[in-house]
């Protein structure tokens, strides 16, 4: 049994109240780490009013559950997970329950947005305990109508039953006399083994508005008087506007106005979601979306190169940081030539354990190898768009974006206005993956419409949103591994970087395992905008790391899963260090799961070769083994095998195919994508030029496995993407007899020839 203050958060609960219908509403704001589904069918009879507040779970006269959700939904499906939760610890049927997205309030809730797989394990606990109390409070009022003790009320499906008297009533017709009593100091939650709704799967609750084409996304949306604007940026990272003459695209048919916009002040202090990209643009407003790129077309520009610049960047917790741009026009053959060169020379010492320098001296055999990968767009299916409508005293903007709460702040110091009077409402995203953290399209759509004075929606172009940034950084780490004359791994060594960040993470295993270790970071300054792309950092580190452990165990004639098993052994019975931040058992779990569910151990036959990798971040832990077969003297994928370790599973469909689609999307980009730069301009445009993987190479089957778990849900979003680019470069050196160091792995090059 577990018992919860419901003041878990001082906030939790701020009042009970009767609403309008005789309902129930408990106001709360831990639900801001939450996502939850929009309205059910409407043949589900509502109440005839709902009285309307931030974070509130409410309860109609029918029985009716609303939920409101505060954050954006980007595709990861936990508008249907969320209330899942909610349901279950109230006891209600599940379709009986209904959602609506929130306005943005930062008065209200905390964490309004959509990042680092936090959703559940963000909303877990306040979610429950919304349930949990609601359900009390119903029992108790029951008990008090009845004369019985409370202890001896039941909840089911919505319906309060008192056994010894066989009365029952359902939640809505006792909801109004809840409403009257005091919040309980604390509320006892259901045990993991009595879930009925947790842990069984349910279909998305939008997916048939998504494929029946209902207006859900900020691509859709449509208001009386909009107008269309679209901008054009330097087309190179580096320079900046010199001249414009617009005469002529302003002649064109459908154009209302063509002007510059500045995003940021020069004295703005940036926050971390602010992009360090192009701040000013010319920006083309017109009636439709054809006439605008044609007009945009029609412009003559005229660039210069932007200098030197040195920027103030506010930090996630409150800091400040100076960031450098250089004036250089920059080069990728020129990238890769400075990478190597620095990770030859000294970088920062991260963490030490040990006497690495003496392991390293006294070794019998060092293994030595470095591996790179390019800057990647995010290309989310639906280009950035914001709507906005400015006026005098108000902003109005609606679109998608996964920091709503930080823009709000941008919005309000760059156009002077108090922060109350903006409002930004969220649609669903079409993809977002990092990509929608940087909301410099918002920003850019409330400047257009302050300056046009008239509502707009900015639409980006594919080549828009593949050459304006923001970018996954690139990378290169170079590992070394020293082994004694008995051939034990004596001493580990990992320098690593990138333009302009590096993606080391020093404690994560083999942290910890081995006696002398040595971690390293270093970086190149770069004028290229980059950010968080899925699993930041761990979207590299993860398959150069895995790949380089497969190498030290062929060196030491070492099954891969029985040498990293033997690690996360030692690491567990005697850890080296106090930093580690991983459970060897749960690591060593998932590795042992997915070797017993594969055709692991068996030996490959000519036609089929295993690659196996493993990580651990955003609280979960993934191990996967490909299996790669040599069709027609090429490689394709057959299977992949996953088990995961990311605690309580609350809905395993939705868990599956958010595994299912990390999995593929790290192929592609293991396999195949890559964006470069010639003179500070993007090469790759458009997907005739930017690479991605296509159906007939994805997998021809993924088998999910999760581990039984009664611990707290951790993160999903991230974590499958990192590991399986190591296993693809593991299966791909057993198919093929050679090592890959080097990303994307094929391109359109034929790696069998």
């Amino acid at each position: 049994m577990t018992v919860i203050k419901t003041s878990y958060n001082r906030r939790s609960f701020l009042k009970a109240t009767a609403i309008a219908g005789g309902g129930m509403l408990l106001s709360f704001n831990w639900l801001a780490g939450c996502n939850i589904p929009q309205t059910k069918e409407k043949a589900l009879e509502m109440p005839k009013e709902w009285f309307e507040l931030n974070g509130f779970l409410k309860i109609g006269e029918n029985g009716v559950v609303t939920i409101q959700s505060p954050n954006p939904e980007i595709g990861q499906n936990v508008k249907t997970s969320m209330p899942m939760i909610v349901a279950e610890e109230l006891d209600v049927r599940w379709e009986d329950v209904v959602v609506e997205q929130a306005a943005l309030n930062t008065g209200v809730f905390k964490r309004q947005l959509a990042g680092g797989s936090q959703s559940i394990r963000q909303g877990w606990k306040g979610l429950r305990m919304a349930g949990a109390t609601a359900k009390h409070m119903l029992k108790q009022a029951a008990a008090k109508q009845w004369e019985v003790p409370v202890e001896e009320i039941s909840a089911k499906d919505g319906i309060l039953s008192h056994k010894s008297t066989n009365k029952s009533i359902g939640y809505g017709a006792i909801a109004s006399a809840a409403s009257q009593l005091p919040v309980p100091e604390k509320v006892t939650l259901k045990e993991v083994k009595d879930f009925g709704i947790i842990g069984t799967s349910r279909k998305n609750v939008d997916g048939k508005d998504i494929v029946t084409g209902k207006p859900l996304f900020g691509i859709d949306v449509q208001k009386e008087g909009m107008l269309i604007a679209m901008a054009t940026h330097p087309p190179a990272f580096g320079m900046k506007l010199k001249s414009v003459e617009d005469a002529a695209a302003k002649a064109m048919p459908g154009i209302k106005d063509v002007f510059t916009i500045q995003l940021f002040n020069d004295d703005y202090a940036r926050g971390f979601v602010d992009s360090t990209a192009h701040s000013e643009l010319v920006v083309v407003v017109g009636n439709t979306t054809w006439e605008v790129m044609q007009a945009k077309k029609a412009l003559k520009i005229e660039w210069k190169n932007s200098g030197e610049q040195t920027l103030t960047i506010k930090n996630f917790r409150g800091g400040t940081v100076n960031k450098k741009l250089p004036a250089a026009l920059e080069n990728s053959v020129v990238h890769l030539s400075q990478m190597k060169q620095i990770a030859a020379s000294t970088a920062k010492e991260v963490r030490k354990d040990g006497n690495p320098a003496k392991a390293f001296k006294d070794a019998a055999k060092i293994i030595e190898r470095s591996y790179s990968a390019p800057f990647l767009a995010h290309n989310c299916m639906e280009p950035m768009n914001f709507y906005a409508n400015v006026t005098k005293d108000k902003a109005e903007l609606i679109g998608p974006v996964q920091t709503p709460e930080f823009m709000e702040k941008t919005v309000a110091a760059r156009l002077g206005m108090p922060l109350e009077n903006i409002d930004i409402q969220m649609t669903r995203m079409g993809g977002g993956f990092g990509r929608r953290l940087y909301g410099h399209f918002l920003l850019e759509a409330a400047l257009i419409s302050q300056q046009a004075n008239a509502p707009v929606k900015l639409v980006y172009t594919r080549e828009d949103d593949m050459t304006h940034g923001v970018y996954r950084p690139a990378y290169y780490a170079t590992y070394r591994a020293a082994l004694d004359k008995d051939n034990n791994l004596i001493g580990f060594h990992v320098r690593a970087g990138g333009i302009p960040e590096g993606p080391l993470v020093a404690n994560r295993f083999p942290a910890g395992a081995v006696d002398n270790y040595l971690a390293e970071d270093w970086s190149i300054d770069s004028n290229i905008s980059i950010g968080a792309f899925r699993a930041p950092r761990s979207n590299f580190i993860a398959g150069a790391e895995q790949s380089f452990l497969d190498e030290i165990a062929e060196a030491m004639d070492k099954d891969p899963i029985a040498f990293r098993l033997e690690l996360l052994k030692r690491s567990k019975e005697v850890p080296v260090g106090e930093k580690n931040d991983y459970d060897a058992d749960r690591y060593a779990g998932v590795l042992e799961l997915v070797r017993d569910k594969s055709d692991w151990g068996k030996e490959s036959t000519k036609d089929l070769h295993h690659g196996v990798s493993a990580y651990f971040c955003h609280n979960t832990y993934i191990a996967q083994i490909l299996d790669m077969a040599t069709v027609d003297g090429k490689p394709k994928i057959e299977q992949v095998h996953c088990a995961v370790d990311c605690g309580i599973v609350v809905n395993p469909d939705a868990a599956t195919n958010l595994t299912e689609g990390g999995i593929v999307d790290g192929i592609g980009h293991a396999l195949y994508s890559g964006l470069t730069f010639k003179d500070g301009v993007p090469q790759q445009s458009n997907f005739n030029n930017y690479r991605l993987i296509r159906h007939s190479e994805a997998p021809e089957k993924i088998a999910v496995h999760f581990v039984k778990s009664n611990i707290d849900p951790t993160g999903l979003g991230e974590p499958p993407y990192p590991p399986i680019m190591g296993a693809v470069a593991n299966a791909l050196y057993r198919a093929t007899g050679k090592r890959f160091y080097d990303q994307p792995f094929m391109g359109d090059k034929d790696v069998l020839g």
